[in-house]
């Protein structure tokens, strides 16, 4: 026999369907905007990421391709300038070790030193200046360099003293303006830097070369005149 339902009973069964319909439609849009927030949140660290690696590569790119330099940022008259100074640095250094031992006159002999010591140093900044621009300098003489220290080896005492020290205030004439030119107009700021830095040096040694020159003519002047004497 089928009892019949109250209407409390009917009303507590719709009530609990209803609950449970909700429940059901609840869970599903829960997890629909769980899974959308976390697919959303995935991908916005994702793309901030690839375009933040992105940014980070070209900028590495760039750093990687500024750094240290090139010689290809050299001008032509820079590069020839570099070669040039290296070139006459050397020489600078033979020819001071051989008027230390060519040399009659004292001043001469120390001029010769200061050759040496001063061109040395210069020579070895130039070439760490040329590493970092990958650069390559000459590492021997150039034909006009070796056809004057071939000339001055054959000499000796006085006469290699005069030959000497006047093609010191020569050379010295032309490192001066060459080095002057660069300091004042290169592009190259690192190589500009060394021109300044060299300048002073060079003019003062064009004035040691200069008093050093007076001194051995006079020297020579008075030879011939005590010889003349001695006659």
């Amino acid at each position: 026999m089928v009892h019949p339902i109250s209407a409390k009973e009917a009303l507590c069964a719709g009530l609990l369907c209803l609950g449970v319909a909700v429940g059901a439609n609840a869970q599903p849009g829960g997890s629909a905007s769980g899974s959308a927030g976390t697919s959303k949140s995935a991908a916005t660290p994702g793309g901030t990421g690839s375009a933040g690696t992105s940014a980070a590569a070209r900028a590495g790119t760039t750093g990687a391709s500024g750094a240290g330099g090139s010689s290809s940022a050299m001008t032509g008259a820079e590069r020839t300038f570099a070669h040039k100074a290296a070139i006459g640095g050397m020489a600078e250094v033979e020819l001071g070790n051989l008027a230390q031992q060519k040399a009659s006159n004292d001043q001469v002999k120390q001029f010769g030193a200061r050759m040496v010591q001063d061109h040395g140093r210069a020579n070895e900044e130039l070439k760490q200046l040329a590493s970092t621009k990958g650069l390559q300098l000459p590492t021997s003489l150039d034909s006009k360099h070796q056809k004057d220290m071939n000339r001055l080896q054959k000499m000796s005492g006085a006469q290699f003293d005069k030959a000497y020290m006047s093609h010191m205030v020569d050379d010295h004439k032309k490192d001066v303006s060459d080095f002057q030119k660069e300091a004042n107009s290169g592009h190259d700021s690192d190589l500009k830097a060394f021109a300044a830095k060299t300048l002073p040096v060079l003019q003062e040694h064009l004035q040691l070369a200069q008093s050093t020159n007076d001194a051995v003519k006079k020297e020579k002047s008075s030879d011939g005149a005590s010889k003349k004497a001695g006659e």
